[in-house]
């Protein structure tokens, strides 16, 4: 199984060079800020999945599609942050049944244990599964857009590569996966320290007590002349 299709890869390579790196760069902040940004993405993906939703497979034509398509990605952004834990269950299970399939592929499909195990397993570790399916989606978005982006150049054939080096892919896919994770794992902490740090000495400092404070470290000169 490739996670990166060679006729999607062919769809795209026909993208301008603008589009092929906003693609790429929309995937690293979605790689880098999974967790931290998670209601955005979340209201910003249901939006743009229901709004495409609407167009494709709505009965109405010209206007009337374009507004039951507008008003499908509204109610769509509405209820995501409502319904999220139920795409991280949905998620969690139909994860732990491909890992299933994979190990054990007599267990039945669908297998319905570990599909509740999955899903019942990203609900108890939901900021931990929520940053590894961001991180996992922006690895995707990266891989195609940045593959699509090195044939534009000239550098390599995106489709030839992906039919041919599809477990190399793959591979590659997973460990950015773990290191975005990872970088998730860090922005997060340094978030909180700043957050406590903020907390801790806000009250107690008026902004421009801060704005010197902030002037004299970034001037060890000066600290120094005082001491």
């Amino acid at each position: 199984m490739s996670i990166f299709d060679p006729e999607i890869l062919q769809e795209l390579s026909g993208l301008s060079l603008g589009l092929c790196v906003g693609g790429a760069a929309l995937g690293w902040l979605l790689w880098l800020t999974g967790w931290w940004l998670h209601r955005f993405w979340i209201v910003l993906a249901a939006t743009t999945l229901a709004g495409i939703l609407g167009l494709v497979s709505g009965s109405a034509s010209g206007i009337q599609a374009i507004i039951a398509a507008v008003l499908l990605a509204i109610a769509a952004g509405v209820l995501a942050l409502a319904l999220v834990r139920l795409v991280a269950f949905a998620a969690g299970g139909a994860a732990a049944c491909l890992l299933m399939q994979k190990l054990a592929p007599s267990m039945g499909n669908p297998p319905l244990i570990p599909f509740l195990a999955g899903g019942l397993l990203a609900l108890y570790l939901f900021r931990l599964w929520t940053m590894t399916l961001t991180s996992f989606a922006g690895t995707v978005i990266m891989g195609y857009f940045g593959l699509s982006l090195a044939q534009q150049l000239g550098k390599l054939e995106a489709v030839t590569i992906s039919q041919e080096r599809s477990d190399l892919l793959n591979l590659g896919c997973g460990i950015l996966t773990l290191l975005g994770l990872l970088a998730q794992v860090i922005v997060e902490r340094r978030r909180a320290r700043f957050k406590q740090w903020r907390e801790m000495w806000a009250p107690q400092l008026s902004l421009e007590q801060l704005g010197k404070l902030l002037e004299n470290k970034s001037k060890p000169g000066k600290l120094r002349k005082a001491g």
